[in-house]
């Protein structure tokens, strides 16, 4: 016996205000099926937590984070009765809307915040058989209000231009001189990013360079905040010691679930960065930070 959740939309992609559709799937292949109640539990909540070290910092707000309820009701989808052997399909819709006083968010897997929305269902036995049980994950899509806006990020990375650095350190570091562009720090989620990084003069041997996708999650209130930058993703653009003046073209699709829009609300903040790393032969890594902003549209 086995009971599961599949919904019409293969990608179970919705947006506020549309209707779900979906069947629960019960097969009893060796014979008829009695049970209780069929229920199901619609939940979406905002799961906040934070790092290790960030944790004696702020006793109280840790003590209080508790999952932030945005979505919830419930479904009965079949009254007790007995279901035939074989496979039988029970229809279930729904609305994604969120609670009075909520407002909904994308879905979302980070370290530090996860935004989840969920299907739980479980039917009801008797009490000398287990109840049945069965979980879908589904996924919210929010879209941006505002309208895309291009803004071209030109840079020009020199040691003098490196902010970690003490100026009596400059004759230490081999000369070189980066130079390019990102063609936007406002990025459609739902498009790549893309731009352009020029080696116009190096004297060490380049290894790599990469580009670095960063999530910044920041969780707090009154007590405090706690703001940490972990990677989602590492892409190596260039490998080996690259021809000086060649354009090298930066490209990266963003990953679906661990990114979202640029979010903030009372409690957290989601919001993305990208590094260009340029790694040298002699142990040197030039990294250039530029904040971005998503948006869905």
């Amino acid at each position: 016996m086995s009971m599961e959740i599949n919904l019409q939309r293969v990608d179970r992609v919705y947006y506020p205000g549309e209707k779900v559709h979906g069947y629960v799937v019960v097969d009893s292949p060796k014979g008829t099926l009695q049970h209780s109640g069929i229920t199901m539990e619609v939940e979406g909540s905002i799961g906040l937590q934070l790092s290790a070290k960030a944790v004696g910092l702020f006793d109280a707000f840790y003590a209080n984070v508790k999952p932030i309820r945005i979505m919830h009701f419930n479904i009965d989808v079949q009254k007790g009765t007995k279901l035939a052997q074989g496979k039988t399909e029970l229809p279930f819709e729904f609305r994604i809307a969120p609670l009075d006083d909520m407002r909904l968010f994308e879905t979302y897997h980070g370290v530090y915040i996860n935004i989840t929305y969920n299907l739980n269902c479980e039917m009801a036995r008797s009490l000398l058989a287990k109840n049945m049980k069965a979980q879908l994950e589904f996924v919210v899509h929010m879209p941006s209000k505002e309208e895309p806006v291009e803004k071209r990020v030109p840079f020009k990375v020199t040691p003098e231009s490196l902010e970690n650095v003490k100026r009596t350190s400059l004759t230490a570091i081999p000369r070189f001189r980066l130079s390019g562009h990102l063609d936007s720090s406002v990025c459609n989620i739902m498009k790549p990013f893309t731009g352009e990084i020029v080696v116009e003069e190096c004297e060490a041997v380049i290894k790599s360079i990469e580009l670095q996708l960063i999530r910044v999650e920041t969780c707090g209130g009154l007590e405090g905040v706690a703001r940490e930058a972990t990677e989602i993703q590492s892409i190596q653009v260039a490998d080996g010691d690259v021809q000086r003046n060649l354009r090298i073209p930066l490209y990266m699709i963003f990953p679906r679930l661990f990114t979202c829009p640029t979010t903030a609300a009372n409690t957290f903040k989601i919001e993305f960065e990208v590094n260009i790393v340029v790694q040298m032969q002699d142990g040197y890594t030039v990294t250039e930070n530029f904040p971005i902003k998503l948006i869905r549209c």
